[in-house]
Formats: C-alpha cells, structure tokens, sequence
C-alpha cells in the first residue's frame, strides 16, 4: 500500500517508527514540515516536542537525551547546521549517537530558499572541530527519505556516533508515492554506556575531555578505527549503466535524479553513459571510482553548486581519466534540464 507523501513528512514517519520519541529543533524554510508533523504527532504517543530559542540551544538538549540513550534528532537547514557545529563535535568525541536532519537551502549567507547542494563540505568534513567524522546519507526520492531515517538510527546507535540525512529543498517539499513498510532494522549492542542513573552499578562517564598523559591520543586513535570500521562496513553507491560505459556520470541527491534521465536519453542516442551515484558521501565510495576509472575514459560531475564534491572524485580517480565538471549554483531561474546534462554529456563525451 502506498501513499502521496512529502518527503519532509516521510522523514517524519520514519523517525517515529524508528523509535525516535525526543525531537529539538528552530525553525527555518524549507524544513519547517519536520518539526510541524513532529509538533502534531509526539503528544499523541507520548514523545518530547520542544522548540528551543536557538539551534544552539537545541542541538545540546539533543545531546542530554542522547546521551540518556534515547534515540534523539534534530533538523534543519544550512545556517542552522552550522550553529550546532561545536556541539555535533562535542557529541563525536563523547561517542553520543543522534540523528541530524540537513535540508538544504541556497547559501552561501542567508542566500535563499531555493534547493542546493552547498553544503556538501560542511557535511563530509565534519564542520566542527577537531579529529572526528560523521556518516552522511544522501537520498534522491521520497522513499530513500524514509528508509535512510530508519537506517540513520541504526547506524547511529551501532558507532555511537552522530549521522547526518543530507537531502535539499527540492526533495523536502516534493510528493511521491512512498511504501511505508518499514525496512530491516539491525540488531544492535545494547547501551550499556547510556547514563541512566548509577543506583547499584558503578557510576559512567560520557566526555570530551581528555588532559591525562597520551590519554587524548589514544582516544583520537580510537575514534579513527571506528571510522575506518564505518568505512569498510558502511560504504554505498548506485550504478547505472556503468559497465560497458565510455563517460560515467558521477552526481548524489536532486543532481543524480535529473541526470539520470539524461544518461538514459543518451543511451538512446548510442552513447555508452553510465551514471555513478554515490549513497554515503563519507564514506565515500571512492575505491569503486577507482575501479571504474580502469576502465572507463572519462567523467562528468554534476551538483547543484560550484563544485564540491568534485574534489572528491579527483581523490578518487586521481589522474588517471579527465574529469569535467557541470555545476548549477542556486539562484537560477531553475534547476537544470534533464536536457541541458544531456547536452553536456555530449560536449564531453570521449
């Protein structure tokens, strides 16, 4: 059974059937139908609504229940996510799992409301400060806004670590037919590190803050094994038509879904294209690029910015194939054409 969903709403479902029962947030365009659906829906079952003064002030109420080991989320947009930097930092060295919500809108500054992916950087480099990372999922439809959130949770409560849903403005507000049957959820360790009141046990400790000889080293080293665990368990990617193709398409989100249709046309065409859709932006499925760059001749970028995760691709693929690149900057009179890809396909093609 399916039914018209907005895949900021989809969000939304899924998080309350993820177990999601502690939600803060601010407002801000264009993920306001998170916090609305949130607001109407978790008095019915018992959940915590709270709309903080700040985005600042939200993100560390998400750090309080998390920390309690109640799954906990958080959403909102470009400007918003940076506010709550510092503490998705202090969340990662205290191995505190949570769910982020990013919905993206033009930038840089106040910029605007239009969909974006500008925020790519501050996504897959961390954005706050210090030796840390956090997994970063990437739909492109209303359905993968659904199933990331439940999968967002898992991943989340498996590293003890913040995740991110990075999606755009386009995505939050459009409608599709959405299968709310729920997707496998993992089997996970029980939270044996959650601070639930030291009443016959001996007391724990969630903390950033190590000054004792070597101690910080050790914990950064830790940190950097897991993620290198995330990296070999966790990695995703989307291939379409890659296998004999000359020139392989690489785009994530609303840029992957409009070129898709332009690799299918020019396929129609005779041109062997093939699309590459990276799922998790960090990881990033670079071994695969690699591979691929074996055997294909060349690649063409595509993002709805200037070029960000270009920079990621060329780590990928080095210098072993030419590389172009098609960006589309929020701010235009729309987002581009499946035609107007298909004509940079054809520009590019080897």
């Amino acid at each position: 059974m399916k039914r018209l969903t907005k895949g900021n709403d989809a969000i939304a479902m899924a998080a309350i059937e993820a177990g999601c029962r502690y939600y803060y947030g601010y407002p801000i365009t264009p993920q306001n139908d998170i916090p609305e659906y949130l607001a109407r829906e978790f008095p019915k079952i018992g959940g915590v609504f709270l709309q903080a003064e700040s985005e600042v002030a939200a993100i560390n109420m998400v750090l309080g229940s998390a920390a309690s080991g109640k799954r906990a989320m958080i959403s909102s947009s470009g400007p918003g996510i940076s506010l709550m930097q510092e503490c998705l930092s202090y969340m990662s060295g205290s191995e505190i799992p949570c769910v982020v919500v990013n919905i993206e809108r033009s930038g840089p500054g106040l910029g605007g409301i239009s969909p974006s992916q500008g925020d790519y950087f501050q996504a897959t480099r961390g954005g706050g400060h210090g030796d840390y990372r956090t997994p970063v999922l990437a739909p492109y439809s209303v359905q993968e806004m659904y199933d990331f959130t439940f999968l967002a949770f898992d991943i989340s409560d498996e590293y003890r670590n913040p995740v991110l849903i990075l999606a755009d403005g386009m995505l939050g507000q459009m409608k599709e037919p959405l299968d709310t049957r729920k997707p496998p959820m993992r089997e996970l360790p029980p939270k044996t590190w959650a601070l639930t009141g030291c009443e016959g046990r001996n007391p724990r400790l969630l903390k950033s803050l190590y000054l004792g000889v070597r101690e910080l080293d050790k914990h950064c080293w830790d940190l950097h094994a897991k993620y290198e665990r995330v990296k070999q368990r966790e990695t995703r990617w989307q291939e379409v038509g890659t296998e004999d193709a000359d020139l392989v398409v690489v785009a994530f989100g609303t840029a992957a879904r409009i070129a898709r249709t332009s690799v299918a046309d020019a396929r129609k065409m005779g041109l062997k294209v093939g699309l590459f859709r990276p799922v998790t932006l960090w990881p990033y499925p670079e071994q695969r690029l690699e591979e691929l760059a074996k055997k294909t001749k060349a690649f063409l970028v595509v993002e709805l910015n200037t070029g960000q995760m270009i920079e990621d691709v060329k780590i990928s693929v080095g210098k072993q194939k030419p590389i172009e690149f098609y960006g589309r900057p929020p701010g235009a009179e729309a987002l581009p054409m499946p035609i107007e890809i298909l004509d940079q396909i054809r520009e590019v093609y080897p």
